[in-house]
Protein backbone atom coordinates (compact mmCIF):
# COMPACT_ATOMS: atom_id res chain seq x y z
CA UNK A 1 0.00 0.00 0.00
CA UNK A 2 1.34 3.78 -0.70
CA UNK A 3 0.99 6.48 1.79
CA UNK A 4 1.94 10.13 1.41
CA UNK A 5 3.15 11.37 4.62
CA UNK A 6 3.31 15.39 5.28
CA UNK A 7 6.91 16.73 6.22
CA UNK A 8 7.13 19.97 4.68
CA UNK A 9 6.48 22.17 7.39
CA UNK A 10 8.78 24.56 8.84
CA UNK A 11 8.32 23.50 12.44
CA UNK A 12 8.53 27.10 13.98
CA UNK A 13 7.36 26.59 17.35
CA UNK A 14 10.63 23.83 17.77
CA UNK A 15 12.89 26.83 16.59
CA UNK A 16 16.02 27.44 16.60
CA UNK A 17 16.20 22.93 17.02
CA UNK A 18 14.61 22.76 13.28
CA UNK A 19 16.64 26.49 11.91
CA UNK A 20 18.69 23.59 9.89
CA UNK A 21 16.67 20.05 10.83
CA UNK A 22 13.38 19.53 9.55
CA UNK A 23 11.37 18.41 12.38
CA UNK A 24 10.96 15.24 11.03
CA UNK A 25 14.36 14.36 11.31
CA UNK A 26 15.11 15.76 14.55
CA UNK A 27 15.40 12.78 17.24
CA UNK A 28 12.75 11.30 19.27
CA UNK A 29 14.73 9.23 21.82
CA UNK A 30 17.88 9.13 20.04
CA UNK A 31 15.86 8.10 16.44
CA UNK A 32 15.05 10.44 13.96
CA UNK A 33 11.13 10.42 14.39
CA UNK A 34 10.55 9.84 10.78
CA UNK A 35 12.71 7.08 10.62
CA UNK A 36 10.02 5.95 13.84
CA UNK A 37 7.07 6.88 11.59
CA UNK A 38 8.42 4.58 8.37
CA UNK A 39 8.80 1.59 10.62
CA UNK A 40 5.19 2.31 12.17
CA UNK A 41 3.26 2.50 8.36
CA UNK A 42 6.14 -0.10 7.36
CA UNK A 43 4.71 -2.78 10.31
CA UNK A 44 1.14 -2.31 8.41
CA UNK A 45 2.27 -2.75 5.00
CA UNK A 46 3.34 0.28 3.74
CA UNK A 47 5.65 -0.74 1.19
CA UNK A 48 6.05 2.49 -0.52
CA UNK A 49 6.07 6.41 0.89
CA UNK A 50 5.52 9.90 -1.00
CA UNK A 51 7.23 12.29 1.27
CA UNK A 52 5.78 15.77 0.31
CA UNK A 53 8.72 18.19 0.95
CA UNK A 54 8.97 21.82 1.32
CA UNK A 55 11.13 22.80 4.31
CA UNK A 56 15.06 22.25 3.57
CA UNK A 57 14.19 19.39 1.29
CA UNK A 58 17.47 18.28 0.56
CA UNK A 59 17.97 16.98 3.85
CA UNK A 60 15.76 14.46 3.37
CA UNK A 61 17.63 12.82 0.54
CA UNK A 62 20.04 13.17 1.91
CA UNK A 63 19.13 11.31 5.04
CA UNK A 64 17.85 8.42 3.04
CA UNK A 65 20.21 8.80 -0.16
CA UNK A 66 19.50 4.81 -1.11
CA UNK A 67 15.21 5.88 -1.37
CA UNK A 68 14.74 3.30 1.15
CA UNK A 69 14.37 2.83 4.79
CA UNK A 70 13.37 -0.91 6.45
CA UNK A 71 11.43 -2.02 3.04
CA UNK A 72 10.12 0.86 2.08
CA UNK A 73 10.48 2.60 -1.38
CA UNK A 74 10.47 6.19 -0.65
CA UNK A 75 9.54 8.62 -3.63
CA UNK A 76 9.96 12.82 -2.97
CA UNK A 77 7.39 15.54 -4.13
CA UNK A 78 9.15 18.82 -3.42
CA UNK A 79 6.14 21.35 -3.14
CA UNK A 80 7.01 24.30 -5.75
CA UNK A 81 5.51 26.81 -2.73
CA UNK A 82 3.26 26.20 0.07
CA UNK A 83 0.02 24.23 -0.62
CA UNK A 84 -1.32 23.33 1.99
CA UNK A 85 -2.11 20.11 3.21
CA UNK A 86 -4.80 19.00 0.33
CA UNK A 87 -2.90 20.82 -2.06
CA UNK A 88 0.03 19.41 -0.77
CA UNK A 89 -1.57 15.79 -0.96
CA UNK A 90 -3.03 16.02 -4.62
CA UNK A 91 0.88 17.65 -5.36
CA UNK A 92 2.31 14.36 -4.35
CA UNK A 93 -0.45 11.95 -5.53
CA UNK A 94 0.16 13.44 -9.03
CA UNK A 95 3.47 13.53 -8.92
CA UNK A 96 3.93 9.85 -8.18
CA UNK A 97 0.76 8.48 -10.48
CA UNK A 98 -1.05 7.61 -6.82
CA UNK A 99 -4.20 6.02 -8.73
CA UNK A 100 -5.26 3.58 -5.99
CA UNK A 101 -6.52 3.75 -2.21
CA UNK A 102 -3.81 5.65 -0.33
CA UNK A 103 -3.18 6.25 3.18
CA UNK A 104 -1.90 10.24 4.36
CA UNK A 105 -0.64 10.79 7.44
CA UNK A 106 1.42 14.03 9.43
CA UNK A 107 5.04 13.97 9.85
CA UNK A 108 4.79 15.30 13.49
CA UNK A 109 2.43 12.88 15.26
CA UNK A 110 3.99 9.69 17.05
CA UNK A 111 1.25 7.54 17.63
CA UNK A 112 0.99 3.47 17.65
CA UNK A 113 -2.70 3.76 15.81
CA UNK A 114 -3.51 0.00 14.52
CA UNK A 115 -3.12 1.45 10.72
CA UNK A 116 -4.45 -1.84 9.19
CA UNK A 117 -7.92 -1.67 11.44
CA UNK A 118 -8.58 2.16 9.62
CA UNK A 119 -8.06 0.65 6.49
CA UNK A 120 -10.32 -2.80 6.83
CA UNK A 121 -12.94 0.25 8.40
CA UNK A 122 -12.61 2.25 5.43
CA UNK A 123 -13.13 -1.03 3.27
CA UNK A 124 -16.08 -2.01 5.04
CA UNK A 125 -18.03 1.75 4.90
CA UNK A 126 -17.44 2.17 1.36
CA UNK A 127 -16.61 6.33 1.47
CA UNK A 128 -14.06 8.19 -0.31
CA UNK A 129 -12.49 9.11 3.00
CA UNK A 130 -11.82 8.07 6.43
CA UNK A 131 -10.50 9.83 9.02
CA UNK A 132 -8.36 8.53 12.55
CA UNK A 133 -9.46 10.32 15.27
CA UNK A 134 -8.26 10.57 18.75
CA UNK A 135 -9.47 11.35 22.11
CA UNK A 136 -8.50 14.65 24.14
CA UNK A 137 -8.78 16.31 27.38
CA UNK A 138 -9.56 20.04 25.71
CA UNK A 139 -10.34 20.08 22.23
CA UNK A 140 -10.75 24.04 22.35
CA UNK A 141 -7.31 23.71 20.24
CA UNK A 142 -8.43 21.35 17.60
CA UNK A 143 -11.00 20.57 15.30
CA UNK A 144 -13.65 18.08 16.44
CA UNK A 145 -15.42 15.39 14.60
CA UNK A 146 -18.87 14.22 15.81
CA UNK A 147 -19.76 11.04 14.16
CA UNK A 148 -23.40 8.91 14.02
CA UNK A 149 -23.53 5.12 15.19
CA UNK A 150 -22.06 4.05 12.55
CA UNK A 151 -19.52 6.09 12.11
CA UNK A 152 -20.22 8.56 9.33
CA UNK A 153 -18.59 11.99 9.91
CA UNK A 154 -21.97 14.30 11.33
CA UNK A 155 -20.05 17.46 11.42
CA UNK A 156 -16.43 19.36 11.55
CA UNK A 157 -16.65 21.71 14.52
CA UNK A 158 -13.36 23.99 14.66
CA UNK A 159 -11.92 24.84 17.88
CA UNK A 160 -14.84 24.59 19.67
CA UNK A 161 -14.93 26.19 23.55
CA UNK A 162 -14.23 23.24 26.22
CA UNK A 163 -17.85 23.28 27.87
CA UNK A 164 -19.49 23.17 24.89
CA UNK A 165 -17.81 20.93 22.53
CA UNK A 166 -19.90 18.23 21.19
CA UNK A 167 -16.98 15.93 21.79
CA UNK A 168 -13.39 15.02 22.48
CA UNK A 169 -13.05 13.08 19.33
CA UNK A 170 -10.53 15.25 16.91
CA UNK A 171 -8.95 14.69 14.02
CA UNK A 172 -5.44 12.30 14.23
CA UNK A 173 -3.62 13.51 10.83
CA UNK A 174 -4.04 9.68 9.40
CA UNK A 175 -6.38 9.45 6.42
CA UNK A 176 -7.51 6.46 4.34
CA UNK A 177 -8.24 8.54 0.64
CA UNK A 178 -10.06 6.68 -2.35
CA UNK A 179 -8.08 8.43 -5.65
CA UNK A 180 -11.73 9.75 -6.78
CA UNK A 181 -10.69 12.78 -3.41
CA UNK A 182 -8.11 14.25 -5.39
CA UNK A 183 -10.37 15.40 -8.74
CA UNK A 184 -11.93 17.46 -5.39
CA UNK A 185 -8.27 19.33 -4.56
CA UNK A 186 -7.52 22.22 -7.28
CA UNK A 187 -4.22 21.70 -8.63
CA UNK A 188 -1.02 23.87 -7.99
CA UNK A 189 -3.41 26.13 -5.13
CA UNK A 190 -3.10 26.31 -1.68
CA UNK A 191 -5.67 24.14 0.08
CA UNK A 192 -6.34 22.47 3.60
CA UNK A 193 -7.72 19.22 3.72
CA UNK A 194 -9.19 19.63 7.23
CA UNK A 195 -11.03 22.97 6.90
CA UNK A 196 -11.98 22.87 2.84
CA UNK A 197 -11.80 19.53 1.34
CA UNK A 198 -13.34 17.45 4.14
CA UNK A 199 -16.17 19.81 5.10
CA UNK A 200 -16.95 20.14 1.49
CA UNK A 201 -16.87 16.02 0.87
CA UNK A 202 -19.07 16.41 3.68
CA UNK A 203 -21.34 18.47 2.13
CA UNK A 204 -21.75 16.63 -1.22
CA UNK A 205 -24.53 13.98 0.64
CA UNK A 206 -24.40 11.12 3.02
CA UNK A 207 -21.74 8.35 2.86
CA UNK A 208 -18.88 9.88 1.30
CA UNK A 209 -17.26 10.43 4.82
CA UNK A 210 -16.18 8.49 7.88
CA UNK A 211 -14.22 8.35 10.93
CA UNK A 212 -12.86 5.66 13.45
CA UNK A 213 -12.06 6.43 17.15
CA UNK A 214 -9.02 4.84 18.49
CA UNK A 215 -7.67 4.64 22.15
CA UNK A 216 -4.30 4.24 20.79
CA UNK A 217 -1.60 6.54 21.98
CA UNK A 218 -1.13 9.88 19.60
CA UNK A 219 0.99 12.84 20.56
CA UNK A 220 1.61 15.99 18.49
CA UNK A 221 5.41 16.21 18.95
CA UNK A 222 5.47 19.84 17.64
CA UNK A 223 5.92 22.14 20.82
CA UNK A 224 8.92 22.08 23.00
CA UNK A 225 6.61 20.96 25.64
CA UNK A 226 5.18 18.07 23.54
CA UNK A 227 8.65 17.07 22.46
CA UNK A 228 9.83 16.84 25.56
CA UNK A 229 6.86 14.50 26.39
CA UNK A 230 7.51 12.03 23.58
CA UNK A 231 10.77 11.02 24.35
CA UNK A 232 9.75 10.16 28.34
CA UNK A 233 6.70 8.07 27.15
CA UNK A 234 9.20 6.47 25.47
CA UNK A 235 11.57 5.92 28.18
CA UNK A 236 9.55 4.77 30.82
CA UNK A 237 9.17 1.57 30.32
CA UNK A 238 5.12 1.46 29.15
CA UNK A 239 5.68 1.44 25.29
CA UNK A 240 8.52 -1.48 25.07
CA UNK A 241 12.29 -0.92 24.26
CA UNK A 242 12.66 3.41 23.58
CA UNK A 243 15.34 2.57 20.66
CA UNK A 244 16.82 -0.20 18.57
CA UNK A 245 20.11 -1.56 20.62
CA UNK A 246 18.90 0.05 23.88
CA UNK A 247 20.25 -2.25 26.29
CA UNK A 248 18.12 -1.52 29.92
CA UNK A 249 20.61 -2.07 32.86
CA UNK A 250 18.32 -1.82 35.53
CA UNK A 251 14.35 -1.17 35.29
CA UNK A 252 14.41 2.17 33.14
CA UNK A 253 17.75 2.88 32.82
CA UNK A 254 18.91 2.15 29.00
CA UNK A 255 22.11 2.38 27.42
CA UNK A 256 23.21 2.09 23.31
CA UNK A 257 26.68 1.34 23.04
CA UNK A 258 29.32 1.98 25.65
CA UNK A 259 28.77 5.07 27.46
CA UNK A 260 30.98 5.71 30.43
CA UNK A 261 28.70 6.23 33.38
CA UNK A 262 31.79 6.28 35.97
CA UNK A 263 29.51 6.94 39.30
CA UNK A 264 27.06 8.88 37.81
CA UNK A 265 23.84 9.21 39.74
CA UNK A 266 20.72 7.96 37.48
CA UNK A 267 17.39 8.36 38.37
CA UNK A 268 14.84 6.18 35.73
CA UNK A 269 13.80 6.67 33.58
CA UNK A 270 17.37 7.60 31.28
CA UNK A 271 18.62 7.06 28.48
CA UNK A 272 22.24 7.45 27.60
CA UNK A 273 23.82 7.13 23.65
CA UNK A 274 26.97 5.78 22.64
CA UNK A 275 30.26 7.22 23.74
CA UNK A 276 28.67 9.72 26.04
CA UNK A 277 30.44 10.30 29.39
CA UNK A 278 28.84 11.72 31.78
CA UNK A 279 31.32 12.52 34.97
CA UNK A 280 31.35 11.71 38.77
CA UNK A 281 28.83 13.08 40.99
CA UNK A 282 26.73 14.30 38.21
CA UNK A 283 22.99 13.49 38.60
CA UNK A 284 20.79 12.44 35.34
CA UNK A 285 16.85 11.87 35.88
CA UNK A 286 13.86 11.58 33.66
CA UNK A 287 15.98 12.40 30.52
CA UNK A 288 17.78 11.14 27.34
CA UNK A 289 21.18 11.81 26.16
CA UNK A 290 22.47 11.60 22.93
CA UNK A 291 25.86 10.36 21.37
CA UNK A 292 29.03 11.85 22.24
CA UNK A 293 27.69 14.02 24.75
CA UNK A 294 29.83 15.58 27.65
CA UNK A 295 28.29 15.57 31.48
CA UNK A 296 31.32 16.98 33.70
CA UNK A 297 31.36 16.44 36.78
CA UNK A 298 28.37 17.40 39.56
CA UNK A 299 25.98 18.87 36.74
CA UNK A 300 22.69 17.99 36.84
CA UNK A 301 20.08 17.32 33.72
CA UNK A 302 16.94 16.43 34.89
CA UNK A 303 13.50 15.98 32.85
CA UNK A 304 15.98 17.11 29.79
CA UNK A 305 16.28 16.08 26.45
CA UNK A 306 20.29 16.50 25.24
CA UNK A 307 21.29 16.28 21.76
CA UNK A 308 24.33 14.52 19.87
CA UNK A 309 27.82 15.77 20.74
CA UNK A 310 26.05 18.23 23.24
CA UNK A 311 28.23 19.35 26.50
CA UNK A 312 26.93 20.06 30.03
CA UNK A 313 30.14 22.01 32.44
CA UNK A 314 30.94 21.43 36.14
CA UNK A 315 28.16 21.88 38.25
CA UNK A 316 25.30 23.17 35.50
CA UNK A 317 21.71 22.82 35.82
CA UNK A 318 19.83 21.94 33.17
CA UNK A 319 15.87 21.33 33.34
CA UNK A 320 13.00 20.76 32.01
CA UNK A 321 14.75 22.04 28.84
CA UNK A 322 16.38 21.08 25.12
CA UNK A 323 20.42 21.18 24.38
CA UNK A 324 20.42 21.39 20.54
CA UNK A 325 23.65 19.37 18.53
CA UNK A 326 26.88 20.63 19.70
CA UNK A 327 25.22 22.77 22.18
CA UNK A 328 27.49 23.50 25.28
CA UNK A 329 26.60 25.08 28.96
CA UNK A 330 29.57 26.80 30.75
CA UNK A 331 30.25 26.00 34.29
CA UNK A 332 27.28 26.73 37.16
CA UNK A 333 25.02 27.29 33.96
CA UNK A 334 21.63 27.30 34.68
CA UNK A 335 18.95 26.34 31.84
CA UNK A 336 15.44 25.81 32.64
CA UNK A 337 11.86 26.44 32.01
CA UNK A 338 11.42 24.88 28.45
CA UNK A 339 14.62 26.74 27.48
CA UNK A 340 16.26 25.70 24.30
CA UNK A 341 19.78 26.20 23.60
CA UNK A 342 20.12 25.36 19.77
CA UNK A 343 22.43 22.90 17.91
CA UNK A 344 26.36 24.55 18.45
CA UNK A 345 24.98 27.14 21.07
CA UNK A 346 26.71 28.20 23.73
CA UNK A 347 25.48 29.48 27.62
CA UNK A 348 28.21 30.87 29.27
CA UNK A 349 29.49 29.99 32.74
CA UNK A 350 27.21 31.04 35.28
CA UNK A 351 24.39 32.17 33.42
CA UNK A 352 20.61 31.76 34.20
CA UNK A 353 18.31 30.63 30.90
CA UNK A 354 14.65 30.82 32.08
CA UNK A 355 12.23 30.56 29.36
CA UNK A 356 14.34 31.54 26.83
CA UNK A 357 15.81 30.31 23.74
CA UNK A 358 19.04 31.00 21.74
CA UNK A 359 20.47 30.14 18.45
CA UNK A 360 24.56 29.66 17.96
CA UNK A 361 25.00 33.30 17.12
CA UNK A 362 23.59 33.65 20.76
CA UNK A 363 20.54 35.74 19.69
CA UNK A 364 17.33 35.22 21.79
CA UNK A 365 14.66 34.12 19.67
Amino acid sequence: MKAVVLVGGEGTRLRPLTATVPKPLLPIANVPFLERQLSWLASHGVDEVVLSLGYLPDAFIEHFPEGRFEGVTLKYAVEPSPLGTAGAIRYAADSEGIKERFLVCNGDVLTDLDVSELVAFHADRGGEATIALTQVEDPSAFGVVPTFEDGEVAAFVEKPRRESAPTRWINAGMYVLEPEILERIPTRLQVSIERETFPRLLESGRGRMYARKSDAYWLDIGTPVKYLEAHHDLIDGRRGIPAAGAVERSPRIWVQGAPTLDDAVLDAPVLVGDRTKVGVGATIANSVLGRDCIVDADAEIINSVVLDGARIGMGARVRDSILGSGASVGAGARVSDVSIVGPGAEVSPGADLTSERIDAAGAAL
